[in-house]
Parts: C-alpha cells; sequence; structure tokens
C-alpha cells in the first residue's frame, strides 16, 4: 500500500482546500445569478426555489468541510433528493411516462431509507461505536 509522506499529505489537504473554495465561488455566483433572474423575469416558481436549495445545501456542505475537513454522507443525498424533485418537477407531465415517475420518486425513497440508516448507525440504542475513519 502507498503511504503519503507529511509534505504530500499537506500538499493534497490544500489542494482539496483550493478545490472546495472553486466550488463555493461557483456556487455563489450561480445563486446570486439565479436571484438576478428571477427578479429581471419578475417571477419566482418551485423549480427556481429548489435550485436555490440545490445551491444552499452545496454551500453547507462546503462551509461544513472547511470546519471538519470531512464531508458528512447526508449532504450529498440530501442535495440528490432536492434534484430529483426538481427533475420531477420541471417534466412535462402530459408526455411523461409513468413508470419513470415511479423509479424517480422510488430512488427519493431510497435516498431517504439511506439517510435515516445513516443517522441511526450512531444511535446509542443500536450501541455501534464508529471511529471517524469509519464514515
Amino acid at each position: 500500500m502507498l503511504k503519503l509522506t507529511n509534505p504530500m499529505i499537506n500538499f493534497l489537504r490544500n489542494l482539496q482546500l483550493l478545490f472546495a473554495t472553486a466550488i463555493l465561488i461557483a456556487t455563489s455566483i450561480a445563486f446570486v445569478l439565479e436571484i438576478a433572474h428571477m427578479v429581471n423575469i419578475k417571477s419566482v416558481a418551485l423549480p427556481d426555489l429548489l435550485l436555490l436549495f440545490i445551491y444552499l445545501e452545496v454551500i453547507g456542505m462546503v462551509t461544513s468541510y472547511w470546519r471538519t475537513q470531512t464531508i458528512r454522507l447526508t449532504y450529498p443525498l440530501f442535495i440528490a433528493i432536492t434534484a430529483l424533485s426538481r427533475l420531477i418537477i420541471l417534466q412535462q407531465k402530459d408526455s411523461l411516462d409513468p413508470s419513470a415517475l415511479i423509479y424517480e420518486s422510488g430512488a427519493i425513497l431510497f435516498l431517504a431509507i439511506a439517510i435515516v440508516i445513516l443517522k441511526f448507525r450512531r444511535s446509542k440504542f443500536l450501541g455501534i461505536k464508529l471511529d471517524r475513519d469509519e464514515l
């Protein structure tokens, strides 16, 4: 197994923080542009709000990463649930195959169950103790 040296670990950590900063800046710009778009067209629709929630969740994930130097597994799952919800809302209902809606709804249910499982794995009732490296 390849063992990383301390300078290499520091370099990779700094590279991760640089990329996290780039993601934060790009997401913030996209958030402001979406707000400007809604102001220009003088309309706010549910898909626009869900897109803003996706941006907020990405910003929250980057903020959490900066604070703890780890990414909680639930953030990407919440982002995926919001994105699937937005997809369902944006689809044309008259030309939509009903099975696609069932698959997308099933994916949301599957992701929600995964979040519940991830939350319960740290439960004192289950008696499972995880190290930080096992996240």
